[in-house]
């Protein structure tokens, strides 16, 4: 069941942001700002840390932890993003302070779970607690879990502060909730605002055992999966999102990153990381396509020059909907089964990821939110979204595996839908009009950027 906890403007990062901007324009023009969480401590925007580089990310069949797995925890502090910051550029992300493990104790005659630590300070910037006892993160920060648990609290934090900025008008609601079979979620959703007709942001931090549709979906992929007692212990946790503005002209943005941990019966562990980030554009505007794919070329690079060439293809490979012999979209990058070289190394190439979703999104919702639209537009963006909701219930990857997986939040899984879409029988565009040009790059994807 989903509790609901507050609207975005009841968090204490929100409330330090809206004081500091002074007035929220409909179109989201905003003033500089110096947030503060609750802890009086900077939440800093994206872009204030050197970045580490890393080579030869890859994926295939190898299985098994990486063995060069760094331990050092990421605890700096969740930054409220810095729009101009983010806009036209490279890819930014929040400082990480390195934490001794003596810092992990409690003072004494102080209960833990009181602790005002980096950790406890950090959590108060998000949407809403961790899904994971912030004693259980504690005690185990170089875990995997822990750290995507917070890297995608983070991202959702900062995506959902960035996108109330910018519509100016409808909040978010919170709601957190709890999976029986273990673990839960936070879904932020934000509806009928001025800029956003829903705009969905959520997280799901889950384990349990694998159901069989879901293990065969696994090993249709080549996965080996060998149970015991036909039992497959996993933790899966990842960020989801699906943003559809009212103006046809501002393109629907989609972004989902995740990790995923499966126990054999011989104890070994396999891990991969998936996801990726892709734009569905109404109306063809090269100007906005050149500047997304090289945004999110820009964070693939620090990774390896191989990466985006390499995951764009696969984007525009898995995002096509067969029965139209179309496209979704025109792409962005897609991967998934990434478990090569180190758990490390392809968690720092996901980190780059998520810190290029708002550069290469919002500075596009700013340009477009007041253009002008016809009613053929509008009609023409209601067509598009039927094809949106065709391929997400009928071939998408991550929508079969929750509707797959016992006690998923079906609101959740479900929370990519547009809240309106449209079926016209047998409708066709004139030929050469702006409906036919954006359906020729459906057909036939083109490289935005060399």
């Amino acid at each position: 069941m989903a509790v609901h906890l507050r609207w975005l403007s009841a968090g204490p990062c929100w409330r330090a942001v809206r004081g500091a901007c002074g007035e929220l324009r409909a179109c989201g023009e905003l003033r500089a700002w110096s947030p503060r969480c609750a802890a009086g401590r900077l939440c800093r925007p994206p872009g204030t840390a050197c970045r580490e580089q890393s080579r030869g990310l890859g994926y295939g069949p190898r299985v098994g932890g990486g063995s060069r797995l760094r331990t050092r925890l990421a605890a700096g502090l969740a930054g409220l993003v810095g729009l101009a910051a983010a806009a036209f550029g490279h890819v930014e992300r929040a400082e990480m302070v390195r934490r001794s493990s003596g810092a992990q104790s409690a003072s004494p005659g102080r209960p833990e779970e009181e602790e005002d630590d980096e950790l406890a300070r950090r959590c108060r910037c998000f949407m809403a607690p961790p899904v994971t006892d912030l004693r259980e993160l504690r005690r185990r920060p170089d875990d995997m879990k822990s750290k995507m648990e917070l890297l995608i609290l983070e991202t959702q934090a900062q995506v959902c502060q960035a996108l109330a900025q910018v519509d100016g008008g409808a909040r978010f609601s919170v709601d957190r909730w709890e999976r029986k079979e273990g673990g839960g979620g936070i879904s932020c959703v934000l509806q009928d605002g001025h800029v956003f007709e829903k705009a969905g942001v959520s997280i799901s931090v889950v384990h349990g055992n694998l159901s069989e549709e879901a293990a065969k979906q696994m090993r249709s992929r080549g996965k080996l999966l060998k149970a015991k007692d036909g039992k497959l212990p996993f933790s899966a946790m990842g960020v989801s999102s699906v943003i559809h503005p009212k103006n046809p002209h501002t393109p629907t943005i989609h972004f989902n990153y995740r990790y995923f941990e499966v126990e054999e019966a011989d104890g070994n562990t396999l891990w991969w990381f998936g996801g990726g980030c892709d734009l569905t554009p109404t109306y063809l505007n090269q100007e906005d396509a050149v500047h997304f794919h090289r945004t999110l070329k820009e964070a693939c690079d620090q990774h390896g020059p191989d990466l985006y060439p390499k995951f764009k293809k696969w984007c525009d490979d898995y995002f096509f909907i067969a029965h139209r012999g179309e496209r979704r979209g025109i792409g962005g990058i897609f991967f998934d089964d990434l478990d090569s070289p180190s758990k490390e190394e392809v968690f720092r190439f996901v980190e780059s990821c998520t810190q290029a979703i708002i550069p290469s999104y919002v500075p596009l919702v700013k340009k477009h939110c007041n253009d002008a639209f016809t009613p053929q537009e509008k009609l023409w963006q209601q067509l598009r979204r039927g094809r949106y909701v065709e391929f997400n219930l009928l071939y998408d990857r991550g929508t079969k595996f929750g509707l797959f997986t016992p006690g998923s939040r079906i609101e959740s899984i479900l929370m990519s839908l547009p809240l309106t879409a449209r079926w016209e029988y047998m409708h066709s565009p004139s030929e050469n009009s702006k409906e036919a040009e954006i359906l020729e790059v459906l057909r036939h994807p083109r490289d935005w950027v060399p």
